[in-house]
C-alpha cells in the first residue's frame, strides 16, 4: 500500500479514492502540514507554470531588441551597405561596381578595391544569381568598353568595337541585344537579329521521323534482330543503344537534312516600325540558294520592307530605291 501511495500522485488520482488519498497526499507532497493539500497542490503546480512562462518573455524582448535596434543585414556576406543607415545596394549597382573594378584593374592600373573586397562582392553577386560574373572575357570586355565610353574615357577604337559586338552577336550572346533605335552616323532605324533554334530544331524534325521508320524498316527486314539486340541484358542493350543505334538514326537524319536543306540560318528580330517579330531564312534548299546574306522581308503587321542581313545580324529598313 506505501508503493501504490508514493505511485498515485504522478497521475490523476480517480475520484472514488479521493476521499481515501487526502491524508497520504498531505504528508507526502506538502512541506508544510498546516496548511489543507487541495491549495498547496494548486499553488506548486502553479509555480512550475510561473517557471515556464517567465522563460517566454525574454524571447520575446530579445526579438524586441533586435527589431529596435541596428538592422540585421539579411545578406551573407558584408559587402553590401550604400552609408551608416543600412541602406542595401541593388543587383544593378553592385554590377557596376564590379565592371568598375576590373576596368580600373585592367586599364587605368588601379585597384579601386580591396582584394578582399573584390571576392566578396563577386562571391556576393554569384550568390545574387548575377550574370555578370559568369560572362566570358569579351563579354566583359564589351561592357567595360561601353562604359568607359559613356564616362568619357574610351578604351577601344570604333572599329574595335564594332568588331567585337559583331563577334559576340555570332557567339549569341544575350547582353550586346538591343530593341528598335535610330543611329545617328547612318540615319537609319535598325533592330538586332537573334539565331530561333527552335525553328533549326523544328526543321530536323521530319528528317529524324523518316530515319526512325528507315530504322524499324531495317528491323523488319532482318527479322527484328535488331529488336533482339535492344532486348538484351545490362549492359549490352545499354552499350547498343547509346553507341550504335541511336548515332546510326543521327547520322541519317543529319545527312537527309544536308542533303534538302545546305548551310540554312533561321534568323529572328522586331521589325523597327511597329515592333512586330519576324522571320526570314537564310541557306540553300535543292542547290537553290535563299539570295545570299541579305533577304527582304515584308513585316507581317505593318507590311514594311525589312532588310535582314546575316553577316550583321542586323534589320534595317531599305533604301526607296532598294525597295
Amino acid at each position: 500500500m506505501v508503493s501504490e501511495a508514493w505511485l498515485l500522485p504522478s497521475l490523476p488520482p480517480r475520484p472514488a479514492a479521493r476521499s481515501l488519498l487526502r491524508p497520504l497526499s498531505s504528508r507526502t507532497f506538502c512541506s508544510s502540514p498546516r496548511k489543507p493539500p487541495l491549495p498547496l497542490r494548486r499553488h506548486c503546480h502553479h509555480g512550475y507554470r510561473r517557471k515556464l512562462f517567465l522563460l517566454r518573455p525574454r524571447a520575446t524582448d530579445q526579438k524586441g531588441q533586435i527589431q529596435e535596434g541596428e538592422v540585421v543585414d539579411s545578406k551573407i556576406l558584408p559587402y553590401c551597405s550604400i552609408n551608416k543607415k543600412e541602406e542595401k545596394k541593388s543587383i544593378g549597382e553592385m554590377e557596376q561596381d564590379f565592371l568598375q573594378a576590373l576596368q580600373s584593374f585592367y586599364y587605368d592600373k588601379e585597384a579601386i578595391m580591396s582584394n578582399e573586397e573584390f571576392d566578396n562582392l563577386k562571391e556576393e553577386l554569384m550568390w545574387e544569381g548575377s550574370s555578370v560574373v559568369m560572362l566570358s572575357s569579351d563579354e566583359q570586355r564589351f561592357l567595360e568598353a561601353s562604359m568607359a565610353y559613356v564616362s568619357g574615357k574610351p578604351i577601344l577604337s570604333d572599329k574595335e568595337f564594332d568588331e567585337l559586338k559583331l563577334r559576340l552577336k555570332q557567339q549569341g550572346s544575350n547582353i550586346i541585344l538591343e530593341g528598335p533605335r535610330c543611329s545617328l552616323r547612318s540615319r537609319k532605324v535598325y533592330s538586332d537579329l537573334t539565331v530561333d533554334y527552335f525553328k533549326m530544331f523544328l526543321l530536323n524534325v521530319p528528317a529524324a521521323v523518316v530515319a526512325l521508320a528507315l530504322f524499324f524498316f531495317l528491323d523488319d527486314l532482318t527479322g527484328f534482330e535488331i529488336t533482339y539486340l535492344l532486348e538484351l541484358p545490362e549492359p549490352f542493350s545499354f552499350i547498343f543503344t547509346w553507341f550504335a543505334a541511336l548515332p546510326l538514326i543521327f547520322f541519317l537524319a543529319q545527312s537527309i537534312t544536308n542533303f534538302i536543306v545546305k548551310d540554312f540560318l533561321i534568323l529572328k528580330g522586331p521589325c523597327p516600325n511597329c515592333g512586330t517579330e519576324n522571320i526570314s531564312f537564310f541557306g540553300t534548299i535543292l542547290s537553290i540558294p535563299s539570295g545570299g546574306s541579305e533577304n527582304i522581308v515584308k513585316c507581317s503587321s505593318c507590311a514594311i520592307a525589312l532588310l535582314y542581313n546575316s553577316r550583321l545580324r542586323l534589320i534595317t529598313l531599305p533604301e526607296p530605291s532598294e525597295a
